[in-house]
């Protein structure tokens, strides 16, 4: 029974797919940003493209190789003094790596931590996306109506009936929009009479 209402409370949690809805808005808030970029790319394009023909391959062969030699001292520098330290107390080392997994831990849960905030934040922004795109829904439709009935009066909605007279109206139209079915008389059972 307990993992029923688990499903059902897991199934009913809109948070997902505001979630989505969410991020959805902000993918097309990104990609809207995409034209300005481009175009920018656009005008800078050729001066780059420019320097680059312009610039002499030895020279960049040249720099390239004085970079990884560079490189290479100084990992190799760093390795040396990364094995030296290696040599002190094994004892130390072992605190150290203790300390080290009980910081991951901890860094672990405050990544957990902000990554359900975000989430959080992120489900909140697609809801409020949601009903952004349910207002403009519906004011389209309004359009529409207004377009295909011009002259008709806009139907104003009053949260002024209780909750039975609203259950009521929507019985009543139910039941006019339902056909009477006629029923069939049930069958008789006869028994056979008895045997002598």
């Amino acid at each position: 029974m307990a993992i029923t209402d688990d499903l059902r409370k897991t199934l009913s949690d809109p948070t997902p797919l505001y979630f989505a809805a969410g991020t959805a808005d902000l993918a097309l808030q990104q990609a809207k940003k995409v034209p300005a970029l481009v175009e920018q790319l656009r005008t800078e394009a050729p001066a780059r493209i420019e320097a680059v023909r312009g610039s002499d391959p030895k020279a960049v062969q040249e720099k390239a190789a004085a970079r990884v030699r560079e490189t290479q001292e100084t990992l190799q520098a760093k390795v040396n003094g990364f094995i030296g330290s290696l040599d002190t107390d094994l004892k130390k080392l072992g605190e150290s790596a203790q300390d080290l997994a009980l910081r991951g831990v901890g860094v672990a849960a405050e990544y957990a931590v902000k990554a359900r905030e975000t989430y959080e934040k992120v489900a909140e922004h697609g809801e409020q996306a949601v009903r952004t795109w349910r207002g403009e829904a519906a004011e389209s439709i309004e359009d529409i109506a207004v377009a295909v009935e011009p002259n008709a009066e806009p139907v104003k909605v009053t949260e002024d009936k209780s909750d039975a007279e609203a259950e009521a109206a929507a019985a009543k139209r139910t039941n006019a929009a339902k056909k009477p079915t006629p029923r069939k008389p049930a069958a008789k059972k006869t028994t056979p009479p008895p045997a002598k």
